[in-house]
């Protein structure tokens, strides 16, 4: 059954009753916050299992994928924020210079006010319910809008949404893109969406008429590195089950790979043995192996294989929306496969070698003359990892693995240019969702001159400056 939409009047309705209720002061109390986080992970745990069965249902996400990627992490990032709540929230009095004697300096932080949350289907309860955690520490109300391709997960939250908070603190909207416009149209104090570039360019530009403040998680296409000192099994474990988690429908999936000719067939050999290892000798039938979303996705990606030089896989299921996972020998620069988010189980790979210029080098061209990534994997040794980190730009990373980086709370997540702008995770999205306001309070105790007209005694005015 599809997601139906809902009506712009009951959007309109439910965007004036929560600024009215940030307004009135009720969310400012930092114990009010704390018993909020609370309900919200008794909520989790009260509708886990249906969560889970959606999950099934939409994605065909088994509960072990589910727990690592979805509920556990909401779950953690609830804990940690009720855990330092306190002191992240805490006025902060920092540094004075002496020409503001006899004042005081200090940081308030305060929330925003009423937010915009916009996610994706690839991690439905993920990306809609982490953000969530911040509004509600920062002390904001929140819209959410889950995806529609999705629907028993977005019908799931907007239950689970409804049984635990007020419509005018935290609502659920439903629908496509003629909601998401709506939705957009509206004035907020912060909208955090989560998708594809070529979406948040109209998320911009319908922010910029309000000058609302965005926070954007994209992807891009995150290269993966594999030099000729790498652990070629490692590398291959380590990939294998970074690029099929999910299907390869990940944001920080690694998208493509540029690797040595010296191990390229080593590589090869040894990616086939672990896809086998982590899905069994067919991958279609293995409970932990995810489907495409829909069968638009699944033509897309699909497309990819044809006419490619097929290095491992290649096999498709259209009726079960089934894609192998597959290497391909990467076509020209130009090609859809090497110029689009592939968001899917394929694989180009851009063979290099160290004629001309060193490996390294070349791959420092290939990254730095594309899109800046959400992600970038470096295989090898750690100080070349370390060099090749320093000579190229992405949202974030890894040496010698993939996407674990987003599993660490203590570093900020987030995009870097077409692959967004903005960062949260742990303290990073209190204050996604907070402003960070200066305050100088200044004692009446002495009165110094100095800053008056006709500025008496200047030459020392000039010294103290």
């Amino acid at each position: 059954m599809d997601i139906q939409n809902t009506s712009i009047e009951n959007i309109q309705k439910i965007r004036v009753a929560q600024e009215e209720y940030f307004r009135s002061g009720a969310t400012l109390d930092v114990k009010f916050r704390k018993e909020m986080l609370r309900r919200f992970r008794l909520a989790m745990s009260k509708w886990e299992n249906q969560l889970y069965e959606a999950l099934w249902a939409d994605l065909h996400k088994s509960y072990e994928e589910a727990l690592l990627t979805e509920i556990s992490i909401v779950k953690g990032e609830i804990d940690n924020h009720i855990a330092h709540i306190g002191k992240w929230s805490k006025r902060k009095r920092v540094c004075t210079p002496l020409k503001l004697f006899p004042s005081r300096s200090y940081v308030v932080k305060e929330p925003l006010g009423t937010a915009l949350i916009v996610a994706p289907w690839n991690y439905p309860v993920q990306l809609l319910l982490n953000p969530l955690v911040g509004a509600i520490s920062s002390g904001c109300t929140a819209v959410l809008k889950p995806s529609p391709y999705v629907p028993n997960v977005s019908r799931v939250i907007e239950q689970m949404i409804k049984d635990t908070f007020e419509e005018r603190y935290v609502a659920v909207v439903q629908g496509n893109r003629d909601v998401n416009k709506a939705l957009f149209d509206l004035r907020w104090d912060l909208i955090f969406f989560t998708g594809s570039p070529s979406l948040a360019k109209n998320v911009m530009a319908s922010a910029a008429k309000h000058l609302t403040p965005v926070v954007l998680e994209l992807g891009g296409k995150s290269p993966c590195i594999i030099d000729r000192h790498a652990d070629v099994a490692l590398a291959a474990r380590r990939i294998a089950w970074g690029k099929t988690l999910n299907s390869g429908q990940t944001c920080i999936a690694p998208d493509y790979i540029l690797i040595h000719k010296d191990v390229k067939e080593a590589f090869v050999e040894a990616f086939g043995k672990e896809i086998h290892a982590l899905h069994g000798a067919d991958p279609q039938a293995d409970k932990h192996y995810v489907r495409m979303v829909n069968d638009r996705a699944f033509k897309r990606v699909s497309g990819y294989i044809e006419n490619a030089k097929v290095l491992f896989g290649g096999h498709t299921d259209a009726a079960e929306r089934y894609i192998e996972p597959t290497l391909i020998e990467a076509p020209e620069a130009d090609s859809p496969v090497m110029t689009e988010e592939i968001f899917g189980p394929v694989f180009p790979v851009v063979t290099l070698d160290d004629c001309g210029k060193s490996f390294l080098d070349k791959v420092v061209d290939y990254v730095t003359s594309r899109e800046k990534p959400l992600a970038f994997y470096f295989f090898g040794k750690e100080k070349d990892g370390w060099e090749a980190v320093r000579r190229t730009s992405s949202g974030g990373g890894c040496i010698n693995d993939v996407i674990m980086h987003i599993a660490n709370e203590n570093v900020p997540f987030g995009g870097v240019g077409n692959s967004g702008t903005g960062r949260y995770h742990g303290k990073d999205s209190f204050l996604a969702f907070s402003h960070q306001r200066s305050i100088i309070a200044t004692g009446n105790w002495i009165d110094l001159p100095f800053r008056y007209m006709p500025y008496r005694m200047f030459g020392l005015v000039k010294k103290i400056l």
